[in-house]
């Protein structure tokens, strides 16, 4: 992955949640996979790609595929906060897409609550603004959502997800607006998104035991876009509403 700014600021962030745990060691999964998915919030179309998986826990610090570098700075009694940084891709204006601008990678910095009683739900929201962008892109983002796990018989974990995302004007436009000259370039009519909800995805998790320390990880998510990203010239034209994914991966635990 080409992020140079956001591979520095999760080792910035992880060295402080470290230097308080230094004697604990890290424990967790990690792997490769690849997922079938949108090749941008516009579902545009869809690309296969290589993925990591990882889901590692060390002391207070956490880092996930999903959600990414985590420190809870604060926990008692099921509830965690702290900030995080987590990794936002971009898109190369191309395809359908061409004639509209490249977004570049960006990081999310910002801070999450979690309430988690037991190890296998819990309810959350974050908040944070994207960094490492190209003038007039980026904003702020963040989500609200809640995730259950259950055991599934024969070794099999599985995990249900629901999350609500959402953005201010300047992220929603980052890739959903058509300024009048892209317009032009592009031949997709001019659209001036606003803030508000972007889009509701349902996830739906699975692990499977393969041998010892080894598994295989695998998920399905639908994404329905709301609000304006949902009315985006750009969703309407060439994209979709509706979108689907599927990842799998096999892991190794330690």
């Amino acid at each position: 992955m080409k992020t140079p700014l956001p591979a520095f600021l999760l080792l910035t962030l992880l060295s402080v949640g470290l230097a308080a745990h230094a004697a604990d060691g890290p424990s967790g999964e990690v792997g490769v996979g690849v997922g079938y998915q949108p090749y941008d919030p516009s579902g545009s179309r869809y690309e296969t790609v290589p993925l990591p998986y990882v889901d590692v826990d060390w002391g207070d610090v956490s880092l996930d595929t999903d959600d990414g570098l985590t420190w809870s700075a604060l926990n008692a009694d099921g509830w965690t906060a702290g900030p995080f940084i987590n990794y936002l891709p971009g898109r190369t204006a191309n395809g359908s897409l061409r004639g509209l601008r490249d977004v570049s990678d960006m990081a999310q910095l910002g801070g999450f609550v979690q309430y988690s009683p037991a190890e296998f739900w819990r309810v959350y929201a974050q908040v944070g603004q994207a960094v490492g962008a190209a003038g007039g892109q980026g904003g702020v983002l963040g989500q609200v959502g809640g995730e259950l796990g259950y055991p599934l018989g024969l070794g099999i974990i599985g995990s249900s997800q629901l999350a609500a995302h959402f953005a201010d004007g300047r992220q929603m436009s980052t890739f959903f607006g058509v300024s009048e000259s892209e317009a032009h370039a592009s031949g997709i009519s001019r659209y001036t998104a606003s803030g508000g909800f972007q889009n509701v995805t349902l996830t739906q998790n699975v692990e499977f035991p393969l041998a010892e320390h080894w598994s295989l990880v695998a998920s399905a998510s639908w994404t329905h876009l709301v609000g304006s990203a949902a009315d985006s010239s750009i969703v309407k034209e060439i994209g979709d509403v509706n979108q689907g994914a599927v990842q799998t991966a096999v892991s190794y635990k330690f």
